[in-house]
């Protein structure tokens, strides 16, 4: 099963107050686990960067000048979504940006119904507790050393991990299956290898079973000889 956990950064909280999206990045899954393909782009927003967003995510307007434009990314973007299903923290802000800027290009917008929102999933599994990333990243012992701000494909690769624990975890042993599959190999092709043993009865012990045989009434043992 093919997924895509997917997040932005923006300029804003609301686009339709005019704020765009300055970065996306995407993270591919397959059976709820990372498969190391990304998409991964920064984006001129055609506007200014406010402070309070700055402080956030560290992008200025001064970097992002020379970034291409969403309508030049938008096809790599939406191929490497393709038609499967998208992760994202507080999915609603990131799909309503995405789909501002989609139509703003006059493309097809995305289908909420295609998303899993992990602070649903969250609250779900966790009533009271708070559901941020970084809150939750502490709950399953995710390394956020990394973090020092916000930033799109370094927090979709945090969230696919929160994700597989929301979802119920790595399986006992699943990360062991691969190394002692590679032990249980060495061990075979190292394995002494030894003649064959005899096991026919000796002649004692044939006399023995047949005396045995000649105390019981019509044994099963000669009828099948006999046959």
């Amino acid at each position: 099963m093919r997924e895509i956990v997917l997040d932005t950064e923006t300029t804003g909280l609301d686009p339709l107050s005019g704020h765009r999206v300055v970065e996306i990045g995407c993270v591919e899954l397959f059976n709820h686990l990372a498969t190391g393909n990304t998409f991964h782009c920064y984006l001129n927003p055609e506007r200014d960067m406010p402070p309070e967003a700055e402080r956030v995510h560290g992008l200025s307007q001064a970097f992002l000048a020379d970034k291409p434009l969403f309508p030049s990314i938008a096809e790599e973007m939406l191929t490497f979504i393709g038609d499967a299903p998208i992760i994202a923290h507080n999915a609603g802000f990131d799909l309503g940006f995405l789909n501002s800027e989609l139509r703003r290009a006059g493309r097809q917008v995305l289908s909420s119904e295609r998303t899993i929102d992990t602070v649903l999933l969250a609250r779900r599994k966790f009533p009271g507790a708070q559901a941020s990333l970084d809150a939750l990243c502490r709950r399953f012992a995710i390394d956020t050393s990394e973090r020092g701000k916000h930033g799109a494909l370094l927090d979709a690769r945090l969230l696919s991990k929160v994700y597989l624990e929301l979802v119920g975890g790595r399986e006992p042993g699943l990360a062991l299956a691969g190394s002692g599959r590679a032990e249980l190999g060495a061990t075979a092709a190292t394995r002494e290898v030894r003649a064959a043993r005899a096991h026919a009865p000796t002649a004692a012990e044939l006399a023995a079973h047949h005396a045995f045989l000649g105390a019981l009434k019509n044994p099963i043992w000669l009828k099948t000889s006999e046959t």
